[in-house]
Formats: structure tokens, C-alpha cells, sequence
């Protein structure tokens, strides 16, 4: 991290593919990594292993941010309304415990943002939130073929069914932070 201000995020809601999409839009965010985070198995996992549900990880995004340009409250809010964080190991139609709702914080101060956030937001929902809140123990970038996915493949059926709808509805939301 070259930016004195820079700071991590670490969070999974659903597909790493939609998480990243968006959050190389938003203002002050300077780099998305996808990866996997949160399991016990040992070694790097792989994205093959990752599906199959055994590892225990989860499909994260870690961020990059200037902390003086948008707060990690401000990321988590994004995060918090970007995905669902009501359905327990799901997001639409990817289902697993690789897709649940989880905020992996890297110290206290962000643990308790991320408790705040979360009751915050939850009087919004119908249903109760179930978004994990735990420490991050490791993360493992994700095969280069993951990285910038959106970006690489546009057209693929995924990004145009999933993704760009998902991305058109974050750009009216929050307008305002999208880099530009």
C-alpha cells in the first residue's frame, strides 16, 4: 500500500465477479482483489475446490481504499445494500456456503463499524440480517482468470443476465461516489 491513508476491506456477498464489479467504480477505492477467505482447508484453495463447498471459504473481495477519500463505514454501507444480506449461503442463484453474506474485519475498530453498520441497516429489511461478522484470518487471491472478470467478459451470459443489472441499479444509488 503505497498511500499512507490506504486501508483494507475484506467482505463476501454472493459471486466475487459482482462484489469487484462494483466496487472498482466507487471513488477512493484504489484496488479490488478477488479471493477466498474463512475456511479451515489447508493450502491455497482453488476456485474448482472453493465451489464444491468443502473448504469453507467464501468468495471475497479485499479492497484497497483511501480512508480520506470514502470511510469503511461508506464502503460497508455500499456492501450492506449491494447484495442481500438476509439470505443465509445465497445470492440469487448461486447457492453455498462459498456465497454467504460475511464482513472479515482486520482489526477492533473495524469489527465495531462493522457491528454498527449492520444493525444500522437491518430495520431496512423484511427479513433478519445473517451477514457473518468475523476476524480475518487469511486471504488467498483467486486465479488471475477471476481478476477484472466483468471488465474481461462483458458479454458472457453471467455478467450480462447478473451483473450489469446489478451495476446499472448501484450507479442511481449511489451516484455520487462512482469514480468518474
Amino acid at each position: 500500500m503505497d498511500n499512507k491513508n490506504s486501508q483494507l476491506a475484506t467482505f463476501g456477498g454472493g459471486c466475487f465477479w459482482c462484489t469487484e464489479a462494483i466496487f472498482q467504480e466507487v471513488k477512493g477505492v484504489e484496488k479490488v482483489v478477488s479471493g477466498y477467505s474463512g475456511g479451515n482447508a489447508p493450502g491455497k484453495p482453488t476456485y474448482r475446490e472453493v465451489c464444491s463447498g468443502l473448504t469453507g471459504h467464501a468468495e471475497v473481495v479485499q479492497l484497497t481504499f483511501d480512508a480520506e477519500v470514502i470511510s469503511y463505514e461508506d464502503i460497508l454501507i455500499i456492501f450492506m445494500t449491494t447484495h442481500d444480506p438476509t439470505t443465509l449461503n445465497r445470492q440469487g442463484a448461486d447457492q453455498g456456503t462459498q456465497y454467504r453474506s460475511v464482513i472479515y474485519y482486520h482489526d477492533d475498530d473495524q469489527k465495531a463499524i462493522a457491528e454498527t453498520v449492520v444493525k444500522e441497516v437491518a430495520p431496512y429489511y423484511e427479513n433478519p440480517v445473517v451477514t457473518e461478522i468475523s476476524p480475518l484470518d487469511v486471504f488467498y487471491e483467486a486465479e488471475d482468470y477471476h481478476q477484472d472478470y466483468y471488465r474481461n467478459n462483458t458479454e458472457q451470459g453471467y455478467c450480462n443476465f447478473v451483473i450489469t443489472p446489478k451495476l446499472a441499479k448501484f450507479r442511481k444509488l449511489y451516484a455520487e461516489k462512482l469514480k468518474h
